[in-house]
């Protein structure tokens, strides 16, 4: 008979693909009582498998994103300042916020880009970490019920808009990283969100994999683009009464769905629609390179 835990790690390879290795080493995190730090680029499932885990587990999940207007208030809760004008700051006036309700609840706090949050919102969930407990002004302590652990997502490629991550963070967290899965898993993973047939959506997911080595992009998409490349092209057949193998529909699929995901490197002369339009006829039309030529747009897309 297998334990619980391997029962659960069997249930969750149902819904987490490609990723047993990161389910047991979270798991065994949060079974250690230990908060966790997962690490990954976008697309990469890293809040997927933690509501599965944490569904698993039957454990409170809190979530909360991550941005530069994540003030302290915002996220530990503050006083209803209208009540407080009639009746003062009692404790019934204080309306929770994200971290407090994890607190009481004993709840997971899934923290989303945690490299996006304001320095003094970070100090917070890094005295968290170390005392268990948080003092509010005005209102006093909230300690920890059995439970609480703070799991954190971020996206260490991703330098617009973040900061770096301070050793006070990383000295109270268990890391995990996250990459790409593999091709085959991410062929499983579009497959259940499109109906195409599997030879199509394998050069699909072939196109989304090259953009990540392509040396004029700094960054690459994620299976999500495949998943919409597959699913605007589906739908553009219809409209132009075609079929996903029609070349202009998958180019302009691929367009579509693509160019917003991907970033230029600085100094790059092409643009991103050049740079797809190059891949797409690597994969889905390589007679129209021709010997190391790029590939042209065919009739009737709109590149």
């Amino acid at each position: 008979m297998p334990s619980s835990r391997q029962a659960l790690l069997q249930s969750l390879d149902k819904s987490v693909v490609g990723r047993r290795r990161e389910v047991e080493l979270v798991v065994a995190a949060l079974d250690a009582d230990r908060h966790v730090l997962l690490e990954g680029p976008p697309g990469t499932g890293k809040s997927t498998l933690l509501r599965a885990v944490a569904e698993g587990l039957g454990i409170g999940f809190v979530f909360v994103e991550g941005n530069a207007e994540l003030t302290p208030a915002r996220l530990v809760g503050h006083f209803d300042p209208a009540r407080v004008l009639n009746e003062g700051y009692e404790p019934d006036v204080f309306v929770d916020g994200p971290l407090v309700t994890a607190l009481r609840d004993g709840s997971l706090l899934y923290v989303e880009e945690i490299n996006r949050i304001p320095e003094e919102t970070l100090n917070v969930l890094i005295t968290v970490m170390s005392e268990g407990e948080i003092t509010v002004p005005r209102y006093g302590r909230v300690e920890a019920a059995r439970g609480f652990r703070l799991v954190a997502a971020m996206n260490p490629f991703d330098a617009v808009g973040t900061a770096r991550i301070s050793g006070a963070v990383y000295d109270r967290v268990c890391r995990v990283s996250m990459g790409y899965q593999s091709a085959d898993d991410e062929r499983n993973i579009a497959s259940r969100s499109v109906s195409v047939s599997d030879a199509w959506l394998a050069k699909v997911v072939e196109l989304v994999r090259r953009t990540r080595s392509h040396p004029e992009l700094r960054v690459g998409s994620s299976v999500r683009g495949a998943i919409d490349m597959a699913a605007v092209a589906s739908s553009l057949a219809d409209v132009r009464g075609s079929t996903v193998d029609d070349q202009s529909v998958s180019l302009d699929a691929a367009l579509v769905a693509l160019s917003g995901r991907v970033r230029v490197r600085e100094g790059t002369q092409r643009t991103a629609d050049d740079i797809i339009t190059e891949l797409w006829g690597e994969v889905f039309a390589p007679s129209l390179n021709g010997l190391g030529g790029k590939a042209s747009a065919p009739t009737g897309a709109t590149h």
